[in-house]
């Protein structure tokens, strides 16, 4: 638009002229967001095309109209030098119409662009069972306190699981990366980031009413899970991101680096399972075998580091890949200490407690004896070839 202002400055360029390129700049100006999807989510792809199909339907009906009324009356101004003001002015009207002529068929344009980026199957269901979620926690039940609870229980629930699915599919881009699986990593952290969204005003405004001291513990149990959840979700994103720069600059890692990857990634799967099961089915017992793995998972990720350092000393791996094994790694390590904080804080709850650092100071010998057990056997389980 400056380009073409300054242009018209020199008297050369008439408002008959101007007025098609100021249409094409607003065509063109879609590139920049176009080019910004690429490689990114369905869902960023899809605002991408509706960016550009507002600016096509837009500019067609405003040339329909704009030239319609010229053929009809004629403009005077048609054939007229073009001002830098009135380049301006044509610009803003021409938005304005724009928006005006297509804002009550937003509904439309997103029809339009999942017409264009179709969604799988896969990820049809997860939308609608997302929406199905949101839509239990309806605010008439915050007079039953009880049932709100209950409520947000399941839909708690559902979000553990679409974390814990968001893991799995990352963690099975080790072996085989597929841009697909990585778009539904992508969705489910979306998915998760929504529930997170949704639960947390939820509790919030259910924290106001009057709840009986287990579900007022259970509640704040929530508030602080749901935050861990959200982080899990978000590694799983950083981990899949690691795979697809790897699958972009055709790398790969060694035979023995993808052994012990998927030694340490199969440990991480566990203490994820176990610490939702705790979370979801309040198997409290099953809290011990989630701190053994914890301790396993950091020695693991000690032991890779050490590894993939002795091979870049003998030149067998590259330093790029070794800043991706330790983002993969560090990635891990730290959806294990999530999944420790959202089993303990559910034992706690249990035993009335809140308290993140009485759990560990007050734990009995013959407690620590068993987690000790626990981790001996999981090591033996779990050893890097």
């Amino acid at each position: 638009m400056g380009i073409l202002q300054a242009l018209c400055a020199t008297g050369a360029v008439s408002y008959g002229t101007a007025i098609p390129i100021i249409l094409g700049q607003n065509i063109g100006t879609c590139v920049t967001a176009l080019l910004s999807s690429v490689g990114t989510s369905k869902n960023a792809r899809r605002a991408a095309i509706v960016h550009l199909y507002f600016n096509l339907i837009g500019t067609a009906a405003f040339m329909a109209v704009f030239y319609g009324i010229n053929a009809a009356i004629g403009f005077p101004f048609i054939g007229v030098s073009a001002e830098p003001y009135g380049i301006a002015i044509a610009h803003s009207v021409f938005n304005i119409f724009a928006t005006c002529l297509l804002l009550p068929f937003s509904d439309l344009l997103e029809r339009l662009a999942y017409l264009t980026i179709k969604e799988d199957e896969a990820e049809h269901a997860a939308v609608r069972y997302v929406e199905e979620d949101i839509r239990a926690l309806d605010s008439r039940f915050m007079h039953n306190p009880a049932v709100a609870m209950e409520q947000c229980r399941k839909v708690t629930a559902h979000m553990a699981d679409a974390a814990l699915e968001a893991c799995r599919r990352a963690a099975g881009l080790l072996q085989e990366f597929a841009g697909e699986e990585a778009d539904r990593v992508r969705q489910l952290e979306e998915d998760v980031d929504r529930y997170e969204d949704v639960l947390g005003t939820y509790l919030l405004k259910l924290s106001g009413r009057e709840l009986s001291e287990r579900d007022s513990r259970t509640l704040t149990l929530y508030l602080h899970s749901i935050g861990d959840l959200e982080r899990i979700s978000d590694h799983a994103v950083s981990i899949a991101i690691a795979y697809q720069e790897m699958a972009d600059k055709k790398m790969t890692f060694s035979h023995k680096a993808q052994e012990e990857l998927s030694v340490f990634t199969k440990a991480v799967e566990r203490i994820l399972t176990l610490s939702l099961e705790v979370f979801v089915k309040e198997e409290g017992d099953l809290v011990y075998e989630v701190e053994a793995l914890q301790s396993l998972v950091d020695r693991l990720a000690v032991e890779v580091r050490k590894r993939h350092i002795r091979r870049l000393r003998k030149g067998k791996c590259t330093i790029e890949l070794g800043f991706l094994l330790s983002d993969i790694v560090t990635a891990y390590e730290r959806i294990a200490a999530h999944c420790v904080h959202v089993a303990v804080r559910m034992v706690q709850v249990q035993e009335d407690s809140l308290e993140m650092h009485g759990y560990g100071e007050d734990m009995e010998e013959k407690d620590r004896e068993r987690i000790h057990l626990l981790y001996e056997g999981l090591a033996q389980e779990f050893s890097l070839p």
